[in-house]
């Protein structure tokens, strides 16, 4: 695991979990992979990019992903982004149609996600890593034990924030959420297999920043293009 070079809000609050067993196992297996040269996706400066962009009392909303992409310079630490130049993947692409179909916000061309990230959106993936071309190889290893601790600070610690949860995975890892202190906005996947099972027509990004205005904050201009 690279030095730990984390923004500070975050690091005050999860400064403990790196010192926890579970996290030193999973620098272990980080290194015995490198050691075995397996390529690791994203890079090691990017696996915690998703909380470097948006500190902690910046967070409105929380989108849960599950793994990083495991392609060809496609992850970059940030949940169903890409860098700009990759194709952008299935499940991007169906939600900015449903995002066109929500708020009339015409595709990106490009499938980076940066924009969100620094108006207040977490795009955290549950897992942080993952070796090259091997979906989910990455799991079970002390990830989602840490993602989960980002979760819980959320819920307990700040008030009205808007968690979406896409899929039953996302769903299960935010089972815990209080929601009379937050929203909690869910549906279907947006991968091609499940977002025809009422994802499309889910309305998220409307009913986020209805909830965010209603709040008296500043709602999340969803727009990719400018």
């Amino acid at each position: 695991m690279p030095d730990i070079q984390l923004e500070s809000s975050w690091l005050d609050r999860l400064q403990d979990q790196f010192e926890m067993p579970y996290m030193q196992a999973l620098k272990e297996f980080l290194q015995a992979e490198k050691v075995a040269g397996k390529r690791i996706y994203p890079p090691g400066g990017q696996w915690f990019h998703a909380l470097d962009a948006t500190p902690f009392d910046k967070v409105k909303i929380i989108i849960l992903g599950q793994d990083p992409y495991h392609g060809e310079n496609q992850a970059h630490g940030l949940c169903f982004s890409v860098l700009p130049g990759v194709d952008i993947p299935p499940s991007l692409r169906n939600i900015y149609k449903e995002l066109e179909s929500d708020l009339g916000i015409s595709p990106a061309l490009h499938g980076c996600l940066d924009q969100w990230a620094d108006q207040g959106i977490l795009l955290l993936n549950a897992t942080l890593t993952v070796e090259a071309h091997q979906a989910g190889s990455h799991q079970n290893k002390g990830w989602e034990q840490f993602t989960d601790r980002i979760v819980e600070l959320l819920n307990q610690e700040r008030e009205n924030l808007v968690f979406v949860l896409w899929g039953s995975y996302a769903q299960k890892k935010g089972a815990a959420i209080d929601g009379s202190r937050h929203m909690i906005l869910q549906a279907p996947h947006p991968s091609p297999l499940s977002a025809h099972r009422g994802f499309f027509g889910s309305r998220p990004f409307s009913q986020a920043n209805q909830y965010l205005s209603e709040q008296g904050m500043t709602p999340i201009n969803w727009n990719l293009n400018n």
